[in-house]
């Protein structure tokens, strides 16, 4: 018997939470449709029985008639014997096929109930997938100096602080990769210096796979020897599992330097640029 609720494995898994509650939902089904084909052999075996006996009966009447010839007191004595058997046959019957049909009844009662059950669940909202985290804390102990005036440089790192799908594409040491889709929250910190008089500006902006991030620079200008300033940004990127970001930077005067100062006490080290990206933001499941 076919599985009157046609729903697939597929279909019950789209709003059932696991394997388990799929495989009880189908084990109901089975039941359930188990129930009509045993109904109806015992409807077909109970009629079958009561036709058998019938005949039966209808041949001890034809002997009945034969006898009559012989003796019609007992003739009629076996006749009415045989009439009381067919009552008792016809009795039988009716309690057989009241039992099958009550049974039908249970069966057609049950698939309304699994009907209804279904019904409620796909009614429901689905189940949100977890949502997968994924982040990278980075920074570099070294002081970076730019070569060359007006000329863009990649800030590079030799510290991963933590990593969990937020990484330095080897052997980059200036290139952060993401393993999974979504949309990343990208937090830098910068430590500024400048070793000569004079003013001079430093521009910083963001990278994506190679390509400068459109109105994403910042510019601060330095005035003055060992004029230190601390500089920080954020910004937030959709990315697909592969891409990878760059933190570029430049100077009008190559006396404008990424400074690191050691620790000094009670202060501890100061790197030269601390940068953390993470997918904060609940967008794409795992």
């Amino acid at each position: 018997m076919a599985n009157k609720l046609k729903l697939t494995r597929d279909q019950l898994a789209s709003f059932l939470k696991d394997a388990e509650q799929i495989k009880q939902f189908e084990q109901l089904f089975a039941l359930a449709d188990s129930i009509a084909p045993d109904v109806v052999n015992e409807i077909n075996i109970a009629a079958g029985i009561a036709d058998s006996k019938s005949v039966q009966a209808l041949g001890q009447i034809a002997l009945l008639a034969q006898e009559l010839q012989v003796c019609c007191s007992i003739a009629d004595i076996k006749g009415t014997q045989a009439l009381d058997q067919i009552a008792l046959l016809s009795q039988e019957t009716a309690i057989s096929i009241a039992s099958a049909e009550n049974k039908a009844n249970q069966a057609i009662t049950l698939l309304s109930k699994l009907s209804d059950a279904v019904e409620g669940l796909q009614m429901m909202p689905p189940r949100v997938p977890p949502h997968r985290t994924r982040f990278g804390s980075f920074q570099d102990t070294t002081i970076q100096i730019a070569a060359l005036p007006n000329t863009a440089y990649p800030i590079t790192y030799n510290t991963t602080d933590i990593s969990n799908g937020v990484f330095l594409r080897s052997p980059s040491i200036s290139e952060i990769e993401v393993d999974t889709e979504g949309i990343y929250n990208l937090q830098f910190s910068l430590q500024l210096d400048k070793t000569s008089g004079g003013a001079a500006n430093f521009w910083v902006w963001p990278r994506v796979n190679g390509i400068d991030v459109p109105s994403s620079a910042s510019q601060v200008q330095i005035q003055g020897n060992n004029a230190e300033i601390f500089s920080a940004a954020n910004y937030f990127f959709d990315l697909k599992p592969g891409d990878y970001i760059q933190i570029m930077w430049a100077v009008s005067d190559v006396s404008v330097q990424l400074q690191y100062f050691p620790a000094a006490a009670p202060v501890p080290a100061i790197p030269s640029i601390i940068v953390t990206v993470s997918n904060n933001i609940r967008s794409y499941p795992s």
